[in-house]
């Protein structure tokens, strides 16, 4: 496949009808065969580029220069030698390595390559090496980055440079160089000129590339990228309040809730430690949506950034939901999409309380297990004013499979007791100043908000424990809902 014609014409004769053969000194096949490509020279209309080494075939005059494999780049080179046939400069046959009966087949040369060994598979395209495809991707494809790039001087640490710049979350971060970057976006079929969403609080349009430049720093993986995309369009949306989970005084941070195929085409982690550290996607997708934050939209600890004590989620936090063997519906299901989607779901919480029922066997003592401790999110005696995650562990799901519970009936039951009378959480009620106002006392008041509770099923096989994430003290209409988006390719 010949790319960019209209370059290839400045490296090939406009029209021109013939063979053209790549070649390289450093591969066995293309030294074997010699004798053939001397004779297509003799026979044919032939152009002939080396890779590594224009004087290369000696015995074959007129050997063209591609070691800055532009060429090679351009016809997709993978594998030399490659010979490919060209009509009025398109292409119409392409053969890698030596097959004699084909290249005779292809150049009706019916006595090519005779004494040679009929077949020889040839070698890696130097274009093709670790790396190579995208530094010429850089230097000759077709769309150019447009991020300004920054000179870092020979002796200088380029990852003290970053920290020096203030690009780190206080971590090192992967210095993303062109190639990188590229690399990485090879990981997306979006553009990378398009706008994804405008990022606060210095409210900054943010490209696909910027969204790669980010993900580099993180390190992500290429596959990751519509992940994180995602991700950012959800911090985007007016209802997730990017801007206050910023500026609150509160422990809040985007907490990244993945479901779908995806989880295991890019190998996350929902089983085992699924809240901790050692996954390489789980933790770097987190991250860098941060990143993103911090260096496109300015949102920085002690400039808007002002969480009084933070917590470590603010690193980065993803986790994926456990889906293959769960017995309810997954946080996706329930938010209106299907099996088949892959999302991103955007939370904005606090840190992770544990929950320990290590005796309740029967799903109605677990439920009001589970309902005291939920009881706690933010404060004892607020009620509605905060959202909460509640992580089901499998231990804890087979007691409410084996009584052929339904997720809809654990949500009832569980919202059951999670409403009080009013007059319990008042203000000054048992000597605490902090709670509900007067006018509640008459009322039955509900812990969360219509929807603001979250639940997932995810953790190890072994382990009666679950967890909760709380929601920012400012959840709802009020603050930042939580928002889903689809994850595209």
């Amino acid at each position: 496949m010949l790319q960019n014609t209209a370059r290839l014409q400045s490296l090939i004769p406009v029209d021109f009808t013939g063979f053209v053969a790549v070649v390289k000194r450093d591969c066995a096949t293309c030294r074997l065969i010699e004798p053939a490509l001397r004779e297509l020279k003799d026979s044919l209309g032939f152009l002939l580029y080396s890779q590594d080494d224009p004087a290369f075939p000696n015995s074959i005059s007129g050997v063209r220069d591609d070691t800055e494999l532009e060429l090679s780049y351009r016809l997709e080179i993978e594998v030399v030698p490659t010979l490919i046939q060209l009509d009025a400069g398109r292409e119409t046959h392409r053969l890698a390595g030596w097959q004699r009966d084909d290249w005779r087949r292809l150049t009706r040369l019916p006595e090519l390559g005779e004494g040679l060994p009929a077949f020889s598979p040839g070698c890696g395209s130097i274009s093709v090496d670790p790396g190579m495809p995208e530094k010429l991707a850089y230097k000759f494809g077709d769309t150019p980055l447009q991020a300004r790039r920054i000179e870092v001087a020979a002796q200088q640490d380029e990852h003290e440079f970053a920290f020096e710049r203030g690009w780190s979350d206080g971590l090192p971060v992967i210095p993303p160089t062109e190639e990188r970057v590229l690399k990485m976006l090879a990981g997306t079929t979006r553009s990378p000129a398009e706008i994804i969403g405008i990022i606060p609080p210095d409210n900054i349009p943010c490209t696909v590339e910027k969204v790669a430049i980010n993900a580099v720093m993180a390190g992500c993986k290429p596959e990751y990228l519509p992940v994180v995309l995602a991700a950012v369009e959800a911090a985007c949306r007016d209802d997730f309040c990017m801007h206050g989970v910023l500026a609150t005084t509160y422990f809040a941070a985007p907490i990244l809730i993945v479901n779908g195929p995806i989880r295991d085409k890019i190998g996350m982690n929902s089983g085992n430690n699924a809240l901790g550290q050692g996954n390489r996607a789980n933790s770097t997708i987190g991250r860098a949506l941060q990143l993103v934050i911090r260096n496109v939209g300015g949102g920085r600890p002690g400039g808007v950034d002002r969480a009084a004590l933070g917590q470590p989620g603010k690193f980065g936090f993803c986790i994926a939901e456990r889906e293959h063997d769960s017995y309810w519906e997954s946080l996706a299901l329930e938010r209106g999409f299907s099996r088949d989607d892959s999302t991103v779901t955007l939370f904005a919480g606090g840190g992770v309380h544990p929950i320990a029922d290590q005796k309740s066997r029967a799903p109605e003592s677990l439920t009001r297990s589970l309902a005291l401790s939920l009881r706690t999110v933010h404060h004892a005696k607020i009620y509605g004013a905060a959202d909460a995650l509640l992580i089901i562990s499998p231990e804890h799901m087979r007691v409410f499979r084996g009584a052929g519970w339904s997720k809809v009936r654990f949500r009832d039951e569980l919202a059951r007791h999670l409403t009080t009378d009013g007059r319990d959480v008042l203000a000054d009620a048992d000597g605490i100043a902090e709670g509900m106002p007067k006018r509640f006392a008459e009322k039955r008041v509900n812990k969360f908000r219509p929807g603001g509770l979250l639940i997932v099923h995810a953790g190890g096989a072994a382990g009666m424990w679950s967890a909760i994430i709380t929601g920012w003290a400012a959840s709802g209409p009020r603050g930042s809902i939580p928002v889903t988006v689809p994850i595209k390719s």
